[in-house]
């Protein structure tokens, strides 16, 4: 069965760092582009990152850009996200998700073109 599970999320003081990883079973890992979503209490699920199939092209939140870098391993099947300068308001549940190649009708940006999800992992900023 498809299976992704993040890992890494924890507590971290405003301006530290803190890298997730998501590691993919059970699917062709490099037939997919790899998103990083977040979701907070009381707030709709937001776009956080992107990676394309071979990490060729990337795409970020406004709110992360340059703060933010996603990558992937596809040797390992692992995507991974590099939080930096972290700010309160990063905090949320982090979600990885697969989107399958070659889709054209729903953007990338978009939680409903992904296929699988995997359980989120937690990342709390103090301030």
């Amino acid at each position: 069965q498809e299976q992704l599970v993040e890992s890494g999320g924890g507590l971290v003081q405003a301006g530290g760092s803190l890298r997730l990883t998501c590691a993919a079973s059970g699917l062709s890992f490099s037939a997919y582009s790899m998103g990083w979503f977040r979701r907070s209490p009381g707030m709709e699920r937001e776009f956080v990152a992107v990676v394309n199939w071979d990490g060729d092209t990337t795409d970020y939140a406004d709110s992360v850009k340059g703060r933010f870098t996603i990558s992937r391993d596809n040797a390992k099947n692992t995507v991974f996200l590099q939080m930096d300068s972290l700010r309160p308001e990063d905090t949320a549940m982090y979600y990885c998700a697969a989107r399958r190649r070659f889709k054209i009708n729903i953007s990338w940006f978009e939680g409903e073109s992904y296929d699988y999800w995997g359980q989120g992992t937690q990342v709390t900023v103090s301030s």
